[in-house]
């Protein structure tokens, strides 16, 4: 997908928000857009998924799937969070036994079971938006667009979100995110896009290899072995818990702290006794007769994660 000399602005006459925009994503990429608040990053996170048209310029190769999770989800609607999902997933394309199992997935997998018959405008802010999360992903998506996905969700929610990106990218999704709480740390080797003053740059990539530290529990009787295949795999163990015999250390001696004074376990017998200590190695109506709410009024149309923004609609180039 590429941006192509996209320029936008909200008003005719008014400030360019982006001007000569060109940066182009591919097929299992990732990219934090980073910048200030009222930079713009949220405009360029919607015309990246369709959500805006640019005032000039264009938007190519964007896959047919998007999904679109917006800063704030819009939870004024007259639907409960079952009513909506399942709407979304007809709108979304899902035939009906299909349409359900996606719901029940993201209702189970987001912890919103207990939500299910309530209606939107009664939930939390994070628990609204996770019914954001879980619309944007009943069809997998080709372009994931998270705007500040982390803002407002529980633990348990946010460790779900780089999982969520991991499984779109091996899929060989695209996915566009923006976050001002440093949680994209969790997203190694992604791609940074700095909006700053109108433009929008990519930084150089640094050239050292992010790393991820990575807990294992084994067999007592396997540890040797287990720390010999990841040392030969190039890997850096940083300690091991819970084991009397700890493995050889990989740093130097001379940068180990001193060993503690062991307990004797045995008084009297001249046989002092081993201490175990770690080592330092390393719009279409919901479905009529849904039995977790009633049916919307005739004209209502649930509204996507897409509607996330207000404002004046922006100048379209004629």
């Amino acid at each position: 997908m590429r941006l192509e000399g996209v320029w936008l602005r909200y008003q005719r006459r008014g400030p360019w928000v982006l001007r000569e925009t060109d940066v182009a994503i591919g097929p299992g990429e990732v990219a934090v857009v980073l910048g200030r608040n009222g930079v713009g990053k949220s405009t360029l996170l919607q015309l990246a998924a369709g959500v805006l048209r640019p005032t000039r310029g264009r938007v190519v190769d964007r896959p047919a799937a998007v999904g679109w999770v917006p800063e704030r989800f819009p939870a004024d609607q007259p639907f409960t969070v079952g009513a909506y999902l399942a709407a979304m997933a007809r709108v979304a394309g899902l035939p009906g036994p299909e349409a359900d199992r996606a719901v029940r997935r993201w209702v189970d997998r987001l912890g919103l079971t207990r939500f299910h018959a309530v209606r939107l405008p009664e939930l939390s802010k994070g628990t609204a938006q996770k019914v954001g999360l879980a619309q944007a992903l009943l069809r997998p998506p080709g372009l994931l667009v998270l705007d500040e996905p982390w803002e407002g969700l529980d633990a348990a929610a946010r460790e779900l979100v780089p999982e969520v990106v991991d499984e779109v990218l091996a899929e060989g999704g695209t996915v566009l995110v923006s976050d001002h709480r440093g949680e994209t740390v969790r997203l190694p080797g992604a791609r940074h896009w700095s909006v700053a003053d109108g433009a929008v740059t990519e930084a150089a990539p640094s050239g050292a290899a992010a790393t991820v530290v990575v807990e294992l529990s084994v067999p007592a009787a396997g540890v040797a072995a287990a720390v010999a295949r990841l040392r030969a795999d190039g890997h850096h163990v940083l300690r091991v818990r819970d084991h009397a015999v700890p493995p050889p250390a990989t740093r130097p001696a001379s940068d180990s702290p001193p060993p503690a004074a062991a307990e004797d376990p045995f008084p009297g017998t001249g046989q002092p006794g081993e201490r175990g200590r770690p080592a330092p190695v390393t719009g279409e109506a919901p479905l009529s007769g849904a039995p977790d709410g009633p049916d919307p009024a005739p004209g209502e149309t649930p509204v996507s994660g897409a509607s996330g923004r207000s404002g004046p609609a922006p100048e379209v180039a004629r």
